[in-house]
This record gives C-alpha cells, sequence and structure tokens, in this order.
C-alpha cells in the first residue's frame, strides 16, 4: 500500500475510533503491526482468488474482472460503499467473514450484481440501508450468521431468487418470516441455528405455510420450551433439524406432540454430543413422533429410559431410520412397513436386532457395538447391503448359515470383529455379493483352495490384516470381477506369489503392504493388464526389476516406501511404466555413491512423481543425518572426476597451480594460522559470551531493536556479543574476531541479507564461524534469514548455500504470530548445549 493509500486509510480508523470506542484501537493496533496491504493470490487460473486475511482495507485491482470466487474474509471493511467494488461482473460467490462491516449503503454491491452466494458472517452490522442489498438480483444463498440479528425482518424484499438463507448464531427470537418471502418461488433452505427462539406458535408459521415449498428447516441448538399444538399442522418441509434443541426431556416430549400434522421428509432430532449416560424417567418421551409424518428420521441422544428399547415403535411409517449414539441394549419387534434402510451405531446391543420379518429393507448398517450376538438374518430378498463391521463379534460356521434366503445381499461388511469360522461352502446362496470387506479380523483358511470361489461377481475384497498366511496359489481362482484387491498386514509365500495373481484379469488395485515380501518373480503381475494402482509399503524388497515387464503399462500409483531399496537401477527407469503419475519410493535406505549419479539425476528429473520427495533420504552412518536424495551434489562428483583426470593429464603444471593457490590464499593460510593459536589457546578459556552475531552494519537496527532487546531482555537473558559495543578499541580486528567473538562464544549467530552478502567482512566472519566449527566439531552456527537473498548470491559467500541446503535456519516473516514461534526457537537453539 503507498504512503498516501496508508494515511488515507488511517484518518478512516481514527474518524470510527471517535463513533465506536475502545474496540477499534486494538484493531488498528493489529494492523499496524502486521502490515496492511498484502498482495491477494489467486488459487486457480482467474476463477478463485484469496484475499483471506492480509490485513486490506480495499479490494486490490490486481483482481481480474473475470474472477469468479473471491474469499476476502478476515479483513477490515467497516463500511461498503457504492465504489468500494471494482467491476467484478462474472463474480459469482463472494465471501466477507469478520470484516468488521458496520454500515452497508444503498448500491454497496452494484458492481458485483451477478454474485449468486454472499457471505457476511461475523460482521457487527449495525445499519443496512434500505436498498444495500438489494441490487443482488441473482443472489441464490445469504449467509448472515453471527451478526447480531434480532429478527428475520430484513431488507431482502428483492432477492426473490434467494434459495438459502443463513441466520444461525443471532439473537432471533421468532421463526416468523416477512410476507414478501412468500414471493420467493425458489426458497429452500432456512437456517435458524443456535438463536435465542423459546416458542413455535401457529402465528409464527403462517408465512412459511403459505410457501409450501419443499424447505429444509434448521432449529437446532435453539432453547425450545414450548411448541403450540397445531404449529405446524399441515405444513410440508424437506427437512426440520431440532437437534440439541428443547431445554428439557419434558419440553421435548411434549414439543414432539406439538409438531403433530407436520408432515417432513427427513426428521433430525436428539443432540449432537453427549456428556454422560442421562437417566430418562418417562418412558414415553418419543410418543410425540406418532403424530409426525416422516419418511426418514435421524435420532442421537446418549440417555437410557424404561423403555430404552422401544425407541422406535412410532417410526413404523419410515423408509430410513438412523440411532445413533444411544443406550439401546434391545430393540423392539416392530411392523415396519416400508422401511428400506436401518442404520443402529455406537449403542449397547446386547443382540443384531432380529429384522427378518421387514421384507422391505434393502440396506442393514448395525456398528460400534460391544460384542452382540448374531443369529443372522433371513428370507428377505431385498436385501443388499449388509454392514455389521466394529461390533466385536464372534461368528461359527459363516457365512450362508446367517444369511439364509438372501440371494440379493451385494455389499457384506464384517470387518473389524473378533474372529469369524467358515462353513465348508461359506457363500453358497450369496453368489451375487460385490463386495466383501473382513479386514482387522480374524479368520481361518481363507487363504486355502475353494474358500472363495463361487464368487464370480465379486469386485472388491478387503482381508487386510486377517493374519491370514496365503499357501495356494488357488487363493482367488474363479474370481473373474475382482477389481479391488487388499491383503495388506498377512503372510505372502514367496513360491505362490509368482502364480496369486493369474486368474485376476481385471484387477484395477492390489495392495499388499507389510506382508514381509523380499523378493517378486518377474511373472508375478503377468497378466495385470488393467492394474493401476500397486502398495508395496512396509515390506523387504531391495529391487524393482518387476517393474520392467510390459504388462503393467496401466500402472499409474506405485507404493514401495519402507523397504529396504538402496539403489533403483538404470534399466528399470528406463523400463518404468509411461503412465505413471505417483510413485512413493520414500523412507528407504538409498545409496549416495558417484557411482549412483543416474539414479540420482532422475530422480531431480521427476520430482513432481513424489509424493513425499523430503523423505527420500541417502543413507548415512549418522542416524541424525538426513540429507535428501535430491541434494546431493552430483556436481561434485563431475568435478572430482575432472580433477582426476587434470591431476593425471597436467601433472607438472599441478605444482604452478599450487604454487598460485598459496600466493593467492595467503590471507586465509594467515587467517589459519591465528586460527590455530587461537584454537590452542581456547582449551583454557572460558565463554564469555552465549552467542556471537554475525551481521552487516546496515542492519544494526534490526539487530539492536530486535534481537538484543528480545534474547538480551528476556528470561533467562542471553548475552551477546556484537563487535560495535564488544570489542576491545585497540586490538586487531580479526584478532578480535576470534578472541571476543568466536573463541569467546558458545553459539554464532548469522543474519543473512542483502548486505550480508555484500560485506567483506561478513564473508570473512562467516568464514572463520565454519572453519571453527569443523575444528570444535560442533553445530553451533544458527543462520537467520533476514531477507531473501538470490541463490546466485548466496553462493558468493563460501559455503552459505550448502549450508542451508544442509541445516535448518529460522526465517524472519516481520509479522508478530509467526515471531512468537521464531524467537521461542531462536532462543532454545542458543540456550541448548551441544
Amino acid at each position: 500500500m503507498s504512503r498516501k493509500d496508508f494515511d488515507h486509510t488511517f484518518l478512516i480508523i481514527m474518524a470510527a475510533f471517535y463513533v465506536n470506542g475502545g474496540l477499534l484501537p486494538v484493531i488498528f493496533f493489529i494492523l499496524i503491526q502486521n502490515g496492511n496491504g498484502e498482495e491477494c493470490t489467486k488459487i486457480r487460473n482467474n476463477p478463485h482468488y484469496s484475499c483471506l486475511g492480509r490485513n486490506l482495507t480495499y479490494i486490490p485491482t490486481s483482481i481480474p474482472s473475470s474472477v469468479e470466487k473471491l474469499d476476502f474474509s478476515f479483513n477490515w471493511l467497516p463500511s461498503l460503499q457504492k465504489h468500494l467494488f471494482p467491476p467484478l461482473y462474472d463474480l459469482q460467490v463472494l465471501d466477507l467473514t469478520r470484516c468488521q462491516i458496520q454500515f452497508i449503503a444503498d448500491d454497496a454491491f452494484h458492481n458485483v450484481k451477478n454474485v449468486t452466494t454472499l457471505i457476511l458472517t461475523g460482521n457487527p452490522i449495525s445499519y443496512t440501508s434500505p436498498d444495500g442489498l438489494n441490487s443482488l438480483h441473482k443472489l441464490k444463498r445469504l449467509v448472515l450468521a453471527d451478526t447480531g440479528l434480532l429478527s428475520l425482518n430484513v431488507q431482502l424484499n428483492n432477492l426473490t431468487k434467494l434459495q438459502e438463507l443463513n441466520v444461525g448464531t443471532n439473537m432471533i427470537q421468532t421463526i416468523a418470516l416477512p410476507r414478501f418471502m412468500i414471493n420467493f418461488k425458489d426458497f429452500c433452505v432456512l437456517d435458524l441455528h443456535a438463536n435465542k427462539i423459546s416458542s413455535l406458535k401457529v402465528d409464527h408459521t403462517a408465512v412459511l405455510r403459505e410457501m409450501k415449498g419443499n424447505i429444509t428447516l434448521k432449529l437446532s441448538s435453539n432453547p425450545i420450551l414450548h411448541i403450540e399444538p397445531g404449529a405446524f399442522k399441515d405444513i410440508y418441509l424437506k427437512e426440520l433439524n431440532i437437534q440439541s434443541t428443547f431445554v428439557s426431556f419434558d419440553a421435548m416430549r411434549d414439543g414432539l406432540k406439538g409438531l403433530g400434522g407436520l408432515h417432513v421428509g427427513k426428521l433430525l432430532i436428539g443432540s449432537y454430543k453427549a456428556i454422560r449416560k442421562i437417566k430418562i424417567p418417562d418412558a414415553d418421551y418419543l410418543a410425540g413422533l406418532c403424530r409426525i409424518h416422516f419418511t426418514e428420521i435421524f435420532y442421537r441422544q446418549k440417555m437410557s429410559s424404561p423403555s430404552n428399547g422401544h425407541i422406535v415403535h412410532c417410526m413404523v411409517n419410515a423408509t430410513k431410520i438412523t440411532l445413533k449414539t444411544g443406550y439401546m441394549k434391545d430393540m423392539e419387534h416392530v411392523p415396519f412397513h416400508q422401511l428400506k434402510e436401518l442404520y443402529i451405531g455406537h449403542q449397547y446391543l446386547s443382540a443384531i436386532p432380529n429384522v427378518s420379518h421387514v421384507h422391505s429393507l434393502e440396506k442393514l448398517v448395525v456398528v460400534d457395538n460391544q460384542a452382540p450376538t448374531f443369529h443372522g438374518l433371513c428370507g428377505m430378498p431385498k436385501l443388499q447391503h449388509v454392514d455389521l463391521s466394529r461390533n466385536h463379534m464372534v461368528i461359527r460356521e459363516c457365512c450362508s448359515e446367517y444369511f439364509r434366503n438372501t440371494p440379493n445381499v451385494r455389499h457384506l461388511n464384517l470387518s473389524l470383529n473378533a474372529n469369524i469360522w467358515f462353513s465348508a461352502k461359506p457363500f453358497y446362496g450369496l453368489e451375487l455379493i460385490e463386495e466383501l470387506d473382513f479386514h482387522h479380523t480374524n479368520l481361518d483358511i481363507i487363504g486355502q483352495i475353494g474358500i472363495l470361489h463361487d464368487l464370480k461377481y465379486l469386485k472388491y475384497l478387503d482381508l487386510s490384516y486377517t493374519r491370514t498366511t496365503f499357501s495356494s496359489y488357488l487363493s482367488f481362482i474363479g474370481l473373474k470381477s475382482l477389481k479391488i484387491l487388499k491383503i495388506a498386514g498377512n503372510i505372502v509365500l514367496r513360491y505362490v506369489l509368482s502364480d496369486l495373481f493369474e486368474n485376476l484379469t481385471v484387477l484395477e488395485v492390489l495392495d499388499m503392504s507389510h506382508c514381509g515380501i523380499d523378493q517378486i518373480s518377474s511373472k508375478a503381475f503377468r497378466n495385470l493388464q488393467m492394474l493401476s494402482q500397486l502398495l508395496l509399503s512396509q515390506n523387504k524388497l531391495m529391487v524393482l526389476d518387476f517393474l520392467t515387464q510390459p504388462n503393467l503399462q496401466s500402472l499409474t500409483r506405485l507404493a514401495v516406501d519402507q523397504n529396504s531399496i538402496s539403489v533403483i537401477s538404470l534399466n528399470t527407469l528406463q523400463n518404468i511404466p509411461v503412465n505413471l503419475s505417483v510413485f512413493d519410493i520414500s523412507s528407504n535406505p538409498f545409496s549416495c555413491l558417484c557411482t549412483q549419479t543416474d539414479f540420482i539425476l532422475w530422480t531431480v528429473k521427476h520430482q513432481k512423481i513424489f509424493p513425499q520427495s523430503n523423505n527420500i533420504l541417502c543413507k548415512t552412518q549418522s542416524s541424525d543425518s538426513k540429507m535428501r536424495v535430491i541434494d546431493f551434489d552430483i556436481e561434485g562428483c563431475v568435478h572430482m572426476r575432472r580433477l582426476t583426470i587434470a591431476l593425471c593429464v597436467f601433472a607438472v603444471t599441478f605444482l604452478v597451480f599450487v604454487s598460485l593457490l598459496i600466493y593467492k590464499f595467503q590471507f586465509y593460510l594467515c587467517y589459519g594460522y591465528i586460527l590455530l593459536r587461537g584454537y590452542r589457546a581456547s582449551r583454557q578459556q572460558e565463554w564469555s559470551y552465549d552467542a556471537f552475531v554475525i551481521y552487516s552494519s546496515k542492519d544494526e537496527a534490526w539487530v539492536m531493536d530486535e534481537l538484543v532487546e528480545n534474547l538480551e531482555n528476556g528470561n533467562p537473558p542471553i548475552h551477546l556479543c556484537l563487535h560495535v559495543r564488544d570489542f576491545e578499541a585497540g586490538k586487531a580486528i580479526t584478532s578480535n574476531i576470534i578472541d571476543e567473538g568466536i573463541m569467546g562464544s558458545r553459539k554464532v549467530i548469522v543474519v543473512v541479507s542483502k548486505h550480508f552478502i555484500e560485506s567483506s567482512w561478513c564473508r570473512f566472519e562467516f568464514e572463520v564461524a565454519q572453519s571453527w566449527q569443523v575444528m570444535e566439531r560442533n553445530a553451533n552456527i544458527i543462520i537467520i534469514i533476514l531477507e531473501e537473498v538470490e541463490e546466485e548470491k548466496s553462493k558468493k559467500v563460501f559455503g552459505l548455500h550448502k549450508h542451508l541446503k544442509n541445516n535448518t535456519y529460522l526465517k524472519w516473516s516481520g509479522n508478530p504470530i509467526n515471531n512468537m514461534t521464531f524467537w521461542i526457537r531462536l532462543r532454545k537453539a542458543v540456550i541448548t548445549r551441544n
């Protein structure tokens, strides 16, 4: 932001101070501390820009007129005037969350009149002009959550295309809509969650009744005490959410009765979360549900009552029932008329409910219970989806005996149970199964011949972590439709692996992670022409020769992380599948030697296909060393070869070259002598300072105002050595650097900036510090990047570029929030003793 713009903003803020009191000085202080006017970020090409949290007081002109989505949240726009927005006629979504908006003038959105979604969450709007929003003729979604609204009488009369109005978390006390909303023909969502609505009366719903639309009404987290009988009679809603709404169970019991006559597609009741088990003395607290006409119900309540197993007796006409998080131990026998889906989760069932009498049921999900017994399901011709996972069950003679006369089951999930033993023909009568999931359940004989061969339509099979040993190459015979196979965490015998997948010709995903595999035959995947994902993580592979086979050309993702691979051969790299877009080779002990330059160069060239390139590390003798493969100094290898040739060819000129070096670097030789003398003397010398600061005199203001202020005046205080104040007068500068600075301090702090790069004394001090580090064998150099320096310029300082690549450094951002972490890390680095 220019100085002129800043002064203008300052005057606006100071004027607002006199109007609004003490809040604005705090915000003004934050603006000053965090900077003002950072540029926005393009998230995608033109359609989406983000200006989130940039402390902007204006809309940047750099945003193109073709932008379709603009996130301007957490900025500073106290007043929306007509010309605040530049012409952005393609803008569809505008997010102004928490921009401290207090005033909206007439035609404030004139230049963004085609917006369909406007988000004003968290703005303390005190006044909106009569035509403040009415230029948004195409607006479909308006969010006014947490804006201090007291009622629904908002100036929206011209927004006839509005479909969703979110006024949650306000102070609204009634659901009475303004009469002009009867003309909103497409209106479908009214979100009033977390307001102050305590009573619902007949006259409150008059407009809602006249709209006769397929509306979703959200009243969750309101303190409702009373619902007048008839308030919702003959009202048709798509969805009604009254979760965590009633102030007591008495209010809930009476309130559900007050909803009598309501017609709703989906009804959500109960509470969002449960803190403890609640005892309800009234066994009929849900009786009011019998007066409501609904097709789907979602009920969540962690409580118990005398009739805990009878909570579904008023749900007899529902087509979908979801019961989550409760203390139900059994479920009553209810003659459901048209129930298609039943979900029971996180209860205390002693047995899986016997719903065999519900012939209309298509989907049954009973999960997260405490080892209930299962007596089976039978005579359910429409049942297609069965999920009994996470119940810790023990099942014997699975599975056909438990699913008699259920021929249309397509999905069967018995994962995360205790133990399952199979019968002789476990899937007899279940031949249409397409998805079968047993992961993390102990199985027997699943890896032997003939267990799965009847499942010719099976597409998805998960046997991960089932303690299975695949001892027969016919384990998957007959599964000609299988596309996804997961057998991670099991044992695959080496002699079986070469022929195990021979019949799986349409397989697309294969997961064999954590199977102890140390070798894969080149013909193991010979028939898997369609294989696109191969997961071999956490095995013991040393080579990837199988990748050279032409049958794997469809492979797009390969994971061989956490194996024992030290190098990938040039032949494998040259024949790798051309469609491979994700190649995870992280956490392998790669050998970084000059003899492996082909692999290293290939890795550098193809970095985009590695999802975890930072974890592709070189194996070193030190467990603490973490040099990335892509950072290996290949140029050093090239220079070494050239040097060897040069030494052989130009042996005679070598002496001349050495003489020139001695002449050219005689200063450094003298410095080395001084350094060695200082090193010997240091054996009897104790440290006088905690850290010696190397910096350019042009950066002295930052050093004194920030570094010295935060370290020396902190707790505990850190004693710094600064050349401007601590060097001994009359003593040679080089001696001061070595005696007072390097040898007299435990650590060295280097403040890198453009001025630092250009300073010959800074470069000299840094080289001395590096030499001292080598001699002391101590990692005592802490680098602070005060400002960004181009890579080529950083190479002017000997060893700096490589030090930055191989060591962690601190970066000054100027942001107070980030700099709190900066000072903590810096103080810890200085105080820590190596």
